[in-house]
């Protein structure tokens, strides 16, 4: 019978996600002897944009460079999310259409020296890029440039530095601001006892007294 394939090839082309024509996906490649490189295999990868995202004060660090073109968004779960933008690359300026793509370069201070960590190329399409698993307590600098078609010159690197912040540190975090929250809460409980028992016990019988008194 042909049903159970037909039904399988219904379910896997449901299962495959149609990616919108009008956002186009990123295609990189990465470089280097990281994790992320050895994963990779030096293949062309692609990943969907982070359109919208938001670096909020709860959850999120901001990182600007000093040209502001680059933007390293610190979350707390460790991972890195990388924005930029073409506009703030200054003049002179170039066609969109002589952009070929993005080099992105990576190091970690250690504690003597400083070493390189996986290099990521970038289609010209790519406005953001994802470092799942940062390095707690290392400080990392990030330099992007844009690679143009020649003649054209290539714009100077933008560099951002920041320290991810360790992840027992920021499960300590958490815990010490769980217990202050409870014991805040206790406290009001108790002021508010205090303040009953003071209203409501204490005053009818402290006007008991008084009234035995003139008797």
């Amino acid at each position: 019978s042909l049903l159970p394939p037909l039904l399988a090839l219904l379910c896997l082309g449901l299962a495959q996600p149609n990616p919108d024509p009008d956002e186009p996906w990123c295609p990189y490649k990465v470089g280097g002897d990281g994790a992320a490189a050895a994963a990779a295999g030096a293949r062309l990868c692609f990943r969907p944009p982070a359109r919208g995202f938001q670096c909020s004060a709860r959850g999120c660090r901001a990182h600007r460079s000093a040209g502001g073109a680059l933007v390293a968004n610190v979350l707390r779960n460790g991972s890195v999310l990388l924005q930029w933008g073409m506009r703030h690359w200054g003049p002179p300026a170039r066609p969109a259409a002589a952009l070929r793509g993005f080099a992105l370069n990576c190091s970690w201070d250690g504690t003597y020296t400083r070493f390189p960590c996986d290099s990521v190329e970038l289609g010209a399409a790519c406005r953001d890029y994802l470092l799942a698993e940062a390095h707690g307590s290392v400080r990392y600098r990030l330099c992007l440039q844009p690679r143009f078609a020649p003649p054209r010159p290539a714009p100077p690197a933008q560099c951002v530095e920041f320290r991810v912040e360790p992840a027992a540190m920021r499960d300590i975090v958490v815990a010490m601001t769980a217990v202050g929250g409870s014991i805040c809460v206790m406290l009001v409980f108790i002021c508010l006892l205090v303040a009953y028992i003071t209203e409501n016990l204490m005053s009818p019988a402290l006007a008991r007294g008084g009234h035995a008194a003139a008797a």
